[in-house]
């Protein structure tokens, strides 16, 4: 199967209001695909679909193969949140370790997570005494140690300074690069020209998906902030 999730039909209620309207996408294996749109657009619900933390109207939600949520996808999701997701009283090594040892791994891959996310200096201090992009980045290592077949992130980048950013991205198209597929989220459309795959959502409804060149091309732009616009614009004046 090339797909590493397929979402078919997917309609999500809170109380009276509907927030995600019959989305329909599919995340092919080993890519990054990037779920962009304003604030309360519906990012951080679609991925908690996925995932399998949200109670879902209609619709079917397929990852790696199973039904979303299903026990046997436990060790093969990564899944990281807006608000960290670490414990403040441990330090940094002491939080990733106890996440590796979750999924069964000993040794020092918790040491070299740490390096790759750019927190090895810091593996000694207390969570509770870092900074907000640094406890950003010890929950991302914490979702990296189990080495997942699918990694979801909920706008990873917030916070950190441009060369970070940086790095992070790079890490990204490593990790697809070698079979990971990845699910990432922002409303940072810079950040789209990294994806290989983009799902542009807007109120709750997909605007356009595919790749970013094509979402270029449809709406007759170069510029992915532009692009976004028209589209928002194509769709209202239907």
């Amino acid at each position: 199967m090339d797909d590493a999730v397929d979402i078919r039909d997917l309609c999500v209620s809170r109380g009276h209001q509907e927030v995600l309207h019959g989305v329909t996408a599919a995340l092919p294996r080993g890519r990054v695909t990037g779920v962009l749109g304003p604030s309360g657009s519906g990012k951080t619900t679609l991925l908690r679909a996925v995932v399998g933390v949200q109670v879902v109207r209609s619709g079917r939600v397929t990852v790696l193969g199973r039904a979303a949520g299903s026990p046997e996808l436990r060790r093969r999701i990564g899944y990281l949140t807006q608000a960290p997701s670490v414990y403040a009283d441990l330090t940094v090594r002491e939080n990733v370790r106890y996440f590796a040892g979750l999924y069964g791994i000993r040794g020092p891959r918790a040491d070299a997570v740490l390096d790759r996310v750019g927190l090895g200096g810091q593996a000694r201090q207390l969570v509770r005494d870092l900074s907000g992009g640094q406890h950003s980045r010890a929950s991302l290592a914490c979702c990296l140690v189990g080495d997942p077949d699918l990694l979801v992130l909920d706008e990873p980048t917030v916070g950190q300074d441009p060369l970070l950013r940086d790095e992070l991205w790079a890490q990204f198209r490593a990790l697809a690069d070698a079979g990971t597929t990845l699910l990432v989220s922002s409303h940072v459309m810079d950040e789209a020209n990294r994806c290989d795959r983009l799902v542009l959502l807007r109120e709750g409804g997909i605007i356009a998906q595919g790749p970013p060149a094509a979402v270029k091309a449809d709406a007759g732009t170069d510029d992915l902030d532009q692009a976004f616009l028209r589209l928002v614009r194509r769709r209202e004046a239907v």
